[in-house]
């Protein structure tokens, strides 16, 4: 199999660091061309699932301006310009819970969308997870933290409560990695 090709790329729109739309010119393996490929760059960012030193997960209750009601989420955020991404995981679980942790396992680096872009998501589960400090979020969203079961997590995960993909891969892929390190 072959990759495309980007023949030619130019900004259009660019309103601030957090977002720039492209569009590509593509060649297909098969010769073809495509001449309006639109593809949006966001900064790559990370999500965590934690769970705590008594075997609880921290995760909140949530409202996002692109998901209609609340929602289950994680600790989630930009990965700063020149941040490791497991830097960038214990900066924003410090930041949105006030919780550190000893041990950290990645969990994968994905595309969130491989035809157009938005990033890639590393996503980590931290174990033995402690309160150091009370958090300091800075988000627009409002939010409460929990700390759910695992068996409240998984419920959760089953009946949709966790409504950002990124959000539901990482508790799933978390979940399934704290049971194989219990």
């Amino acid at each position: 199999m072959q990759p495309w090709k980007t023949l030619d790329r130019s900004v259009l729109l660019r309103p601030n660091s957090f977002l720039t739309v492209e569009i590509h010119k593509l060649e297909l393996p098969d010769g073809r061309t495509i001449d309006d490929w639109y593809w949006l760059e966001t900064p790559d960012f990370i999500n965590v699932l934690a769970r705590t030193v008594d075997g609880r997960f921290v995760c909140f209750r949530q409202t996002k301006y692109g998901i209609q009601g609340a929602s289950l989420a994680v600790v989630g955020g930009f990965i700063e310009p020149g941040e490791e991404p497991l830097c960038a995981a214990k900066r924003e679980l410090m930041e949105e819970s006030g919780y550190t942790a000893d041990r950290w396992l990645p969990l994968g680096n994905y595309r969130v969308d491989p035809n157009r872009g938005n990033g890639i998501a590393h996503l980590f589960l931290a174990l033995d997870a402690r309160p150091e400090c009370p958090p300091v979020p800075g988000d627009l969203e409002e939010q409460e933290l929990l700390l759910l079961t695992l068996e409240e997590v998984e419920q959760a995960l089953l009946a949709g409560e966790f409504k950002a993909l990124a959000w539901a891969t990482v508790v799933a892929l978390g979940v399934a990695a704290a049971r194989s390190s219990a």
